[in-house]
């Protein structure tokens, strides 16, 4: 069976590797473009393209797929299935018909919640005990494709979206896996249209979604800090300083002092002050710095109990 892989981040080569481990026949990769990315802006491969060219696969990076142009080179390739993971580029029409099995969808939620560009973020941050992958068969509308298989996830009291990531990646590429083992036995995957009801969003994560509003409860700030670890990461101010937090917990503690205001400072990190409760923050990183405890950052910028923090300027 001809399997295509259409994917980008690490999240998408986990899916790879497992496809290729399990020994199917890849004639092509699709992906991202290079991107220019540190301070050097020098061009970068993506993981996926990394990886299908140790593997010597053949390796397209259509910028787009809008045009006829554009899609020729690739639809000139038979292809049984297509393998789509966090491409990052809408399939239109004349790509979803192509694969004669259509192209399969390896989706990091129990859809329909959680269609979307960051499934994994808006799950933390809405207080979600469980998520998990779905492969979905693909259609013209966004995530919204017939079931064919998923897999639950638990989502730890701790979690972040980079621990969820790991978790979810495996899953992904262990569940896409059996279906292709599936559809290679018996010609066909038994398909299940979502429910009517239960669809949320998961919009793409913006830098503003990451500033703290110390008006919030403490558990929802402590959820959106694991949020978006490892980004964009949650940020604050202190002054005109810009800080990230990276790790903080609700305390049991009563104040009386307004939201965003630093109750205490100490060697057990610096307790702020919510809507609702106590956030105790364990570890940041001031703009331009290096992460460190929230303790030796109190003690370096002379943070004392009164000092208030704030809202980052919009983006």
């Amino acid at each position: 069976m001809r399997v295509g892989f259409a994917g980008t981040p690490d999240f998408a080569a986990l899916a790879l590797e497992a496809i290729l481990a399990a020994g199917f026949e890849l004639p092509l990769v699709l992906t991202q473009p290079d991107r220019p990315k540190g301070r050097g802006l020098r061009a970068e491969s993506s993981p996926v393209k990394r990886l299908a060219e140790t593997r010597g696969l053949p390796v397209l990076q259509p910028a787009t797929l809008k045009t006829d142009e554009a899609r020729a080179p690739l639809l000139a390739v038979p292809l049984d299935v297509l393998v789509v993971a966090a491409y990052g580029l809408i399939l239109p029409q004349a790509v979803l018909s192509w694969p004669r099995h259509g192209c399969i969808n390896i989706h990091a939620s129990l859809l329909p919640r959680w269609r979307g560009a960051a499934p994994i973020q808006r799950a933390i941050a809405a207080g979600d005990e469980v998520t998990g992958v779905t492969i979905m068969q693909m259609d013209a509308g966004l995530d919204t494709g017939a079931m064919i298989e998923s897999a639950r996830v638990p989502i730890g009291p701790r979690e972040t979206a980079g621990t969820l990531h790991g978790k979810l990646a495996a899953a992904g590429a262990r569940s896409i896996v059996a279906v292709l083992t599936r559809l290679a036995r018996d010609g066909a995957l038994d398909r299940t249209p979502q429910p009517a009801t239960g669809a949320t969003y998961a919009s793409k994560v913006e830098r503003t979604d990451a500033a703290i509003d110390w008006s919030a409860a403490s558990e929802a700030i402590d959820r959106q800090v694991r949020a978006f670890d490892p980004v964009p990461g949650a940020a604050t101010v202190l002054g005109d300083l810009g800080v990230k937090v990276w790790c903080a917990e609700p305390i049991t503690f009563t104040t009386a002092a307004a939201a965003g205001t630093i109750v205490c400072a100490g060697k057990e990190g610096i307790d702020v002050a919510c809507g609702h409760g106590v956030l105790r923050l364990r570890e940041v990183q001031p703009a331009n710095g290096k992460r460190m405890s929230a303790a030796a950052f109190a003690a370096g910028r002379g943070v004392v109990a009164g000092t208030r923090l704030g809202a980052p300027p919009p983006a």
